[in-house]
């Protein structure tokens, strides 16, 4: 594209701004705050987790011991005695049933064995291998003003992030601005020093035809051809600074260096401006524009909110509990190999109560440092107003010396157009000549540097303003 067409400012501004990695770093900065503004908006609902988990012992809890689980394991055996006794006293009063006494006696004994053998191993626990799980619900119900505020410092933060970004892209536009009018400067600088190496070639040949004839003295001729030497190291040397700039240009653009550009104003022959001076200017409107400060206005609201976060840490907290939670073994229905739960729900509160006055002193910190971003602030808009009085002063400085430089060129055309009339009519020396060539190219040089500078002054005033933008910025806005 810079090969095919003329590159035009906009255009400049537009490929440096889209090439630009800090503002691409910006950009994604901003991003990175939006998502940190969404995620402390969630701290405002429920919050849900589950846990789980599994524990091998190498004993089983036991709620028996060893001594209950014998005697329950032999209870028939040791009610055989009084078994027997009784069923003595039962033969004596009953001699009939005697003889089925001894084995009605042993299946008692019998059974009471496994009745208490039952009982000792219903009271096994075997934990051995314990499954948990949990499913819990936390409501934050107040939790002293903490979470409001993390959300207004995300808030804040996020459009701190547009407004570093913003104040970047107005660096980088200045920065553009002045790579694009030196090259300007330069590319007609050249032509000039183009011009004016043809006019000391041209006079330079009508010396040498004055010698021949006799009158002009070979003083004269070796005086030009000095000053033609001298044109042609200024031309090479401009010819070397105009591709330095380009290449600069070039990079801020993010073409490649060697790309062969031509710029849109390069190619005009007048680069009088429209002179337009700087007026009394709204600085209160100044400070609405600046993206600095409103960059130090957003970082003095976090320093705020960050007190009421640090006073959070030591007010009441309220929250709401819920959970379900099930084990295997479940003890709902003794012990059982089974997966059994319960939900509960309650309301914790923690209270601070003693630390020492360590709250108190971390406020006080907090406080200091708000303190601190608003006295940069003010710093920052006493600045801002001197910038803005020293660039307005600027601007109508450079116009005054744009208005003289045109004078002073209308003079040394004057000038150079007389002692050219009279080195023709060989009633002027060629030093006179020579002079008013050196001051005819001087002239225009400061003509040329006068124009810019009114373009540069008028940028920087911009700048200073918080004016300095794109035509569709808007549409390059994140």
């Amino acid at each position: 594209m810079a090969a095919q067409e003329a590159l035009s400012l906009d255009s400049c501004r537009t490929l440096a701004i889209s090439n630009n990695k800090e503002l691409l770093i910006s950009q994604e900065k901003i991003n990175a705050a939006r998502y940190q503004k969404k995620a402390a908006f969630t701290s405002y609902l429920p919050n849900i987790s589950a846990n789980g988990g599994y524990m091998r012992s190498q004993k089983e809890l036991s709620i028996l011991s060893d001594a209950q689980k014998g005697a329950l394991s032999g209870l028939g055996t040791s009610l055989s005695a009084p078994l027997q006794q009784a069923a003595q006293v039962i033969a004596q009063l009953h001699p009939e049933i005697a003889g089925q006494l001894p084995a009605l006696g042993q299946s008692l004994v019998g059974a009471l064995n496994g009745a208490g053998q039952s009982l000792a191993d219903a009271f096994r626990t075997d934990t051995r291998n314990m499954y948990a799980g949990a499913l819990t619900l936390t409501q934050p119900l107040y939790m002293g003003g903490k979470i409001r505020a993390y959300n207004k410092i995300t808030g804040y933060a996020e459009e701190l992030a547009r407004q570093q970004h913003k104040s970047g892209m107005q660096e980088v536009i200045l920065s553009t601005d002045q790579a694009y009018w030196q090259v300007v400067s330069l590319a007609n600088k050249k032509k000039l020093a183009e011009g004016y190496l043809e006019l000391l070639q041209k006079l330079d040949s009508d010396i040498g035809k004055m010698i021949a004839e006799g009158v002009a003295t070979k003083a004269d001729g070796l005086s030009i051809k000095v000053k033609v030497n001298e044109a042609e190291m200024t031309l090479t040397k401009v010819n070397d600074g105009l591709s330095l700039a380009k290449m600069l240009l070039c990079q801020l653009c993010g073409l490649e260096l060697s790309s062969p550009i031509t710029l849109k104003d390069e190619q005009e022959k007048d680069l009088s401006p429209g002179i337009v001076p700087a007026e009394n200017i709204d600085i209160d409107a100044v400070y609405a524009t600046r993206p600095e400060v409103r960059s130090l206005e957003l970082a003095a609201q976090i320093y705020k909110q960050k007190v009421n976060v640090v006073r959070a840490e030591y007010l009441p907290s309220v929250a709401l509990m819920g959970s379900y939670m099930a084990t295997n073994p479940s003890v709902f229905n003794s012990f059982e190999k089974k997966f059994k739960g319960m939900w509960n729900v309650g309301v914790m509160v923690s209270v601070p109560i003693w630390h020492w006055g360590e709250g108190i002193y971390k406020v006080k910190a907090a406080k200091s440092e708000a303190r601190i971003a608003r006295y940069q602030l003010d710093d920052a808009k006493e600045k801002i107003e001197l910038q803005v009085s020293q660039s307005a002063f600027k601007v109508n400085e450079a116009a005054k010396k744009l208005i003289m430089a045109e004078k002073n060129l209308e003079k040394a055309d004057e000038n150079l157009r007389y002692a050219t009339l009279g080195f023709e009519e060989g009633v002027i020396p060629a030093s006179n000549v020579l002079e008013a060539h050196t001051a005819w190219l001087s002239a225009q040089s400061e003509k040329i540097d006068a124009q810019i500078d009114v373009k540069l002054t008028e940028i920087y005033l911009k700048k200073a303003t918080g004016n300095l933008r794109l035509e569709d910025e808007e549409n390059l806005q994140p």
